[in-house]
């Protein structure tokens, strides 16, 4: 049985997404990219994420979604800003009837690469290694196939508890 799973990556400037199939233990590309919101007022900038994405799911037919969860940032009014850009990416896919999983970036790169405090160009090199991608994917498309990939290894059932044994919870964030 084959199930496709949809990575998104939030953020208000840029939204990656990436869609994955999951057959067996083995996982296939099937496609990414970013959304790019254009400067303006938040409204307009939430209803291209929400659009955006609606388009992706009609097209790709994903069966359930797992999203990046909100990292608390030095600026709160960042925070703020990002917290209502994964809530737009959040609708679009309950919007379509999809469960949604939510994993933090530490629990993401801790599945992608092995550790949860890799940086950008080792997710990316380990998507494009486990993937078997031509090319290396820019870095919020990337992030949210590694989302993808984090809940296909184990987010159907066990992830959560897997992902964040033996670390501590601090200010909201696992350390």
């Amino acid at each position: 049985m084959t199930t496709r799973i949809l990575g998104i990556d939030p953020g208000l400037r840029v939204t990656g997404f990436g869609i994955l199939d999951k057959e067996g233990q083995q996982l296939h590309y099937v496609a990414s990219g970013c959304i790019r919101t254009p400067d303006g007022e938040l409204p307009g900038r939430l209803k291209v994420i929400l659009d955006s994405l609606r388009e992706v799911i009609e097209q790709h037919r994903p069966q359930l979604a797992a999203v990046e969860k909100v990292f608390v940032n030095v600026n709160p009014q960042s925070t703020l800003l990002l917290g209502q850009a994964r809530g737009a990416a959040i609708c679009a896919a309950v919007s379509a009837d999809l469960p949604v999983a939510e994993y933090t970036a530490l629990q993401v790169k801790q599945a992608v690469v092995g550790n949860g405090h890799a940086d950008k160009e080792q997710v990316q090199a380990m998507v494009t290694r486990l993937l078997n991608l031509s090319g290396t994917p820019s870095p919020d498309a990337a992030d949210a196939l590694a989302c993808a990939i984090c809940h296909a290894h184990g987010g159907l059932g066990t992830m959560g508890a897997l992902a964040t044994k033996g670390y501590k919870v601090r200010g909201g964030r696992l350390v």
